[in-house]
């Protein structure tokens, strides 16, 4: 070991506790890149394969019906590989154990010959497949069996078509098509009260009347196929049969929420790595810097008996490559920790066969590369001063600061202040870009705390906003098909409803121009209460008598503005067309919907005002009776609980974000206290001298430790405001990727946020603090008025 190599391992124990702060803020920033982008990875993988093993379908189209002779002529549009026809419906579930009704999604199953070939193929985790001829053997979604306790041999009494009949489930399974297993009307998966049943072909068109016909298709394309020319072609093929719009994987609802999470995870992880490497970066630059200063004397030495510049600012170099190896060490074992820990999250929402983390050597590379350039940015400078130093110059000691009044001494605010607050104030003032690059990066910290407790208050505000100004109804009652008016005194009557409002809901392809886009065009009643449309201050809007009330998002997408024209073509039904003005714009934070009179929309179609559904106002300790009602009311398809939804999306919240809130601020923790430290420590050693001399002066161990201490109090109070707007900025600039169609969150931030980032924070640089003070106490005044300097 040469005599540099050894002075270095001498210098790295001298300022072991500097060097393992910076080490753990860079470990920390090497940890968050390898956390999100291995998990990126591990989920695209899993992604990848799954749908190419269990052949993912690349088109969808649902349709009222169609004789099977159809699916021949699906088979001969140019760019079609392969055509699956089925039966599908939705239906209500009496689910033992479960108070409410539950509500799936049954779908018929391809013959036993063809199941291999056929798309979308069934993962079986259990159990078998439904004989041949039964009419009442059930393969159940393996995430709804588990969320209810379903074994195989379990009975679930459901409604088919009008009519009750017992399933039996023999299988457990998972589709590629469900990796998200969400209900339409949902956001968060309720797995409790929505899931997906397969049954036979056979017995399933039976019970539906579909023999020899079928209602949904999924096709898979050639290799080079256009999807917009495949399903043009598709929707002229079966617009006779009630064909709604035939739509690819962008907007197959289990896709789109993978692919947005996807890209959340991709977005943090460019931001959280950023701000730590950049903190790391100037914690070695200062040390770096200091231990040069320390060591004139011994640079001009080293150059005197004839090494190099080279040679003495790689000594240096490597120093800074130490430490930042130590973190990336540290890093990369905490990342892959924290990686897996995020898949195991991740496995109770995204439903695949095999999600197994994996830590690749090109993402170890990559941090490798990310923490090298940390370092050679952050010891750059220091080094090349190094370099520059002249023998002769190096001998001699480093000349003292020039001092001279600032502006606080000119206009005579110094002399109200004590002698301990004057020397705080000016030292800050003497190094400004020292205390100022302090200060940003205990911001850094702050802001990272912040943005950890975003998401916090956004789903708090996006609930409060959804269910307590707009959906207001303790229960949403959604119909088979559509029906007259005497539903209503039909709903009216079931135990323990106070308060019906019906509504029209028609699916639609709305036009504008040259854009145009599939979304539901709701009507409903100019006087209801319970489901109200709102603006962006949360005040109502009234349901206008003629025109179109749209989502904000819908209207962007659309390019439209309020008195703007657009074409509605209804997707079903008689498929009528009509144009609407855009009366008003609504900032729903859930979905993409239109709004329209109820009267208006009946003139508009020929119709007599037929309703698809209501929303209802109930007792609340009727609620079992009526639940029990509604599980054997024919007529019903699907219901859904206001009640039952937010407990739902609360239990999500407690098991993602808190796990977030706990990283986020134990990275924050890491890094307020590793720049506290290491600016102390390295004030510590500028100014022994100093303090020493004030210790012999008579200055208590108290009135020395507020010196040193001061100046980094001072420092956090200013970043703790800084950090709070830093941290606002960075979710402002987030938002956009939450802004969404299934839902959109807000930029909220409350008081409570703040206050528990400023908490931390100051905490934190107390810690620091502590591990200092010893020092100060321990000081011994001899040896530090002989130092070097």
């Amino acid at each position: 070991m040469s005599r540099l190599h050894r002075a270095l391992l001498r210098d790295l124990w001298h300022l072991r506790g500097q060097v393992i702060a910076t080490a753990l803020v860079v470990g920390v920033g090497i940890a968050a890149f390898v956390t999100m982008v291995s998990t990126y990875q591990s989920l695209a993988r899993a992604r990848v394969e799954y749908y190419s093993a269990y052949r993912f379908a690349d088109v969808f189209a649902s349709l009222k019906r169609a004789p099977d002779s159809v699916a021949a002529a699906l088979r001969l549009i140019p760019g079609v590989a392969a055509v699956e026809t089925r039966v599908a419906e939705d239906i209500i579930l009496s689910v033992p154990g479960l108070a409410e009704p539950a509500t799936a999604r049954l779908i018929s199953l391809p013959g036993a010959e063809r199941r291999g070939q056929s798309l979308n193929v069934l993962h079986l985790t259990s159990g078998r497949y439904p004989s041949p001829r039964s009419d009442d053997e059930v393969v159940a979604s393996e995430t709804f069996a588990a969320a209810n306790s379903l074994a195989l041999g379990s009975r679930i009494g459901a409604i088919l078509n009008g009519r009750w009949k017992i399933l039996r489930v023999v299988g457990l399974a998972l589709s590629p098509e469900y990796v998200y297993e969400v209900s339409p009307a949902m956001v968060i998966p309720d797995n409790k009260r929505f899931g997906v049943l397969w049954m036979n072909a056979e017995g399933l068109a039976t019970a539906f009347n579909m023999k020899g016909a079928f209602n949904d298709v999924t096709l898979s394309l050639a290799r080079g196929a256009s999807l917009s020319d495949v399903t043009a072609s598709i929707d002229r093929l079966l617009a006779p049969y009630g064909g709604f719009r035939a739509y690819g994987r962008a907007d197959q609802p289990s896709d789109r929420f993978l692919t947005d999470e996807l890209g959340e995870i991709e977005v943090n992880a460019t931001y959280i790595p950023a701000i730590f490497l950049a903190v790391a970066a100037f914690l070695v630059y200062t040390l770096l810097a200091r231990l040069i200063t320390i060591q004139r004397s011994q640079i001009a030495l080293l150059k005197s008996f004839g090494y190099s510049d080279v040679r003495i600012g790689m000594h240096y170099l490597e120093f800074a490559l130490l430490i930042v190896g130590l973190g990336l060490i540290a890093g990369a074992g905490l990342g892959g920790y924290l990686g897996a820990g995020l898949i195991g999250v991740y496995q109770s929402y995204f439903h695949f066969p095999v999600l197994q983390y994996r830590l690749s050597a090109s993402i170890l590379l990559l941090a490798a590369a990310i923490a090298l350039t940390a370092a050679v940015g952050g010891s750059l400078t220091a080094v090349a001063r190094a370099v520059r130093l002249a023998p002769a110059e190096a001998m001699r000691p480093q000349p003292p600061r020039s001092f001279q009044s600032g502006a606080l001494d000119r206009l005579g605010l110094m002399r109200r202040l004590d002698t301990v607050t004057r020397a705080i104030l000016r030292n800050l003032a003497r190094r400004p870009w020292r205390a100022a690059l302090s200060a940003i990066a205990i911001a850094a910290a702050v802001a990272t705390v912040v943005v950890g407790r975003f998401m916090f208050d956004a789903v708090n505000a996006l609930l409060a906003v959804h269910f307590d100004a707009a959906q207001r109804e303790d229960v949403t009652v959604t119909f088979n098909e559509t029906r007259s008016h005497s539903a209503v005194t039909s709903l009216r009557e079931l135990p323990g409803v106070l308060r019906v409002e019906p509504f029209r809901a028609i699916p639609a392809l709305i036009r504008a121009g040259h854009r145009e886009k599939r979304a539901s065009i709701l009507a409903l009643s100019p006087t209801g209460t319970l489901r109200q449309l709102i603006d962006a201050r949360r005040e109502r809007i009234e349901v206008p008598p003629k025109g179109l009330v749209l989502t904000r998002k819908l209207a962007r997408i659309l390019a439209v503005r309020e008195g703007d024209h657009v074409l509605v073509e209804q997707l079903d039904g008689r498929r009528r067309q009509f144009v609407a003005s855009v009366s008003r714009l609504s900032d729903e934070p859930v979905g993409m919907s239109g709004y329209i009179d109820a009267d208006a929309l009946a003139a508009l179609l020929g119709e007599d005002a037929p309703i698809s559904g209501a929303v209802l106002q109930v007792d609340k300790s009727r609620e079992p009776a009526l639940y029990a009602s509604l599980k054997r009311t024919p007529a019903v398809a699907s219901v859904s609980i206001r009640a039952a939804t937010l407990q739902t999306i609360r239990e999500m919240m407690n098991r993602s974000f808190i796990l977030m809130t706990i990283v986020m601020t134990s990275f924050g923790i890491v890094l307020v206290a590793g720049v506290v430290y290491n600016s102390v420590r390295i004030s510590l050693s500028e100014r022994g001298n100093e303090l020493a001399s004030l210790r012999v002066l008579g200055f208590t161990r108290v009135e020395v430790g507020q010196l040193l201490l001061g100046e980094q109090t001072v420092l956090t109070i200013i970043a703790i405001p800084a950090g709070c707007a830093l941290g606002a900025l960075i979710c402002r600039l987030l938002v956009p990727s939450f802004d969404r169609e299934v839902f959109r969150l807000p930029f909220v931030l409350t008081r409570a946020t703040f206050g528990f980032a400023s908490i931390v924070t100051l905490g934190s640089a107390a810690l620091a603090a502590c591990l200092v003070a010893g020092r100060i106490a321990r000081l011994d005044l001899i040896a530090v008025l002989k130092a070097r300097e």
